[in-house]
């Protein structure tokens, strides 16, 4: 690659926070750091937002390419990557360049970023300079300021339109056997196993249900070969009165998740859909069910994301447990739901989160941690960023299940979109791993006014 070929990124705060070690994802181009992002990085790595760590994480990798250079390698670039590669890093003073840009004083950290791309935008020419960032708004001030090129950080980012993500399932028009003919069929005790041609059915992957349009076939992918894939019989009737802890599937869509989520050869489950659909009783029946009642796993482990525990779990009363209480309503709620009818409801769930060993754990508090024989609960998956998501699935040790369930409809950190959550990424990477299986849980069952709500606002 010539040089006028090769691109200038300059990259945001919130690049390196979002993915500390975004530095060696542009390969054969030059990536400039402004000084400004330095002294965010190091405002940010002493504070007590969840961030912290990643800003540690960022400023070591910073350090670890400019350990030993001079200060003259470090303004024209270190070469990083792979052995052969051409793509530097490199620090850029950008308080020594006069302003043009001198809106919001609030915002003078990003004045000073803008005014570097403009100012290499100019002294670089004709070579392209690109603005990474994650902040919108930062992305329209760029533009009207004078930027000519500002993009969104993608690397992690895997279909460019959530309508295109897998919901874990096919739909064959008409009737299943119309469509597909002869295959050979093989029975084991109660499971029948289809084997057949693999380009009957587009697009397929390990653990993918397939339904038909006339309500009589569902079955499951459990096998795929060069020309050949697998299909697991499991019937519509008895996908339907799949039972776990006394809940039973409202609709199809619940029974696919119930039968994922009772399958010991499945260690990851993963539910979408939107607020109603079942996503959290479905999976703490299922936990009770295989807890409590099979013995299957030693506990239960609840715990979810939530933006601002960082600085509030603190100041909540008691142990870590009874601070994450009031972020984990919707489980307790699911609770009670579960025992309402019982004669003494408060006693049957002190008795059942003992029997279960019942624990809500906080999110920071799960790194390092090996988790073993047990069934875990991550909720509001959508606000957690693909490398958190990483960090705790790698938690789970020999025996553990874990079950991620999220809304992309209902993001509410700011730098995520349906598109680049952490969800959308796993169920993307996961598809074709055997021991995971994604459901969308399309249909709001919590009530026709939430049915409503969810359609109409």
């Amino acid at each position: 690659m010539g040089d006028a070929e090769r691109k200038f990124f300059v990259l945001d705060t919130n690049i390196l926070l979002h993915e500390p070690f975004a530095i060696y994802s542009f390969q054969e181009h030059d990536v400039v750091i402004p000084m400004t992002v330095l002294e965010e990085l190091d405002r940010i790595k002493d504070s007590k937002r969840d961030v912290a760590r990643d800003a540690r994480v960022a400023i070591r990798a910073l350090e670890d390419i400019f350990k030993d250079a001079t200060p003259e390698q470090i303004s024209e670039g270190i070469v990083v990557g792979k052995e052969g590669s051409t793509g530097t890093v490199s620090i850029f003073a950008d308080f020594e360049i006069k302003e043009t840009v001198q809106a919001f004083a609030d915002k003078a950290g990003d004045n000073r970023i803008l005014n570097a791309v403009l100012y290499l935008q100019e002294k670089r020419a004709p070579r392209t300079v690109v603005l990474v960032t994650k902040d919108i708004n930062m992305r329209l001030r760029a533009k009207g300021a004078g930027v000519r090129y500002v993009e969104d950080y993608r690397t992690d980012q895997l279909i460019d339109d959530v309508k295109l993500l897998t919901k874990g399932f096919q739909v064959v028009e008409g009737s299943f056997w119309d469509q597909v003919g002869q295959v050979e069929s093989q029975t084991s005790g109660r499971s029948t196993l289809h084997t057949m041609p693999r380009d009957m059915i587009d697009n397929t992957f390990v653990n993918q249900y397939i339904l038909d349009e006339s309500d009589e076939f569902a079955g499951r992918v459990v096998g795929l070969e060069a020309d050949k894939l697998h299909l697991k019989d499991i019937s519509r009737e008895r996908l339907m009165h799949r039972e776990a802890w006394g809940v039973r599937p409202k609709n199809v869509y619940q029974g696919m998740a119930m039968d994922a989520l009772l399958d010991p050869h499945v260690d990851l489950v993963i539910l979408t859909g939107p607020a109603g659909c079942g996503k959290t009783i479905l999976a703490m029946a299922a936990a009770l069910e295989q807890v409590v009642e099979k013995g299957m796993y030693d506990k239960i482990i609840v715990t979810r994301n939530t933006p601002e525990i960082a600085e509030s779990i603190g100041f909540l009363p008691g142990t870590e447990e009874e601070k994450m209480l009031p972020w984990l309503g919707a489980v307790t709620d699911t609770l009670e739901a579960l025992h309402k009818n019982d004669e003494c409801a408060d006693g049957s769930m002190r008795y059942i989160m003992d029997k279960a060993n019942l624990q809500f754990k906080s999110i920071n508090f799960m790194r390092g941690r090996s988790i073993q024989n047990a069934f875990v609960i991550l909720d509001e998956c959508q606000n957690l960023t693909a490398s958190q998501l990483k960090t705790i699935i790698t938690r789970c040790g020999e025996g553990t299940k874990i079950v991620c369930s999220g809304n992309l409809a209902q993001i509410d950190s700011p730098y995520l979109t349906p598109v680049t959550s952490g969800l959308t990424y796993i169920v993307e990477r996961f598809k074709n791993f055997e021991g995971s299986a994604t459901v969308y849980l399309n249909g709001v069952v919590r009530s026709r006014l939430a049915e409503f709500a969810e359609e109409n606002l």
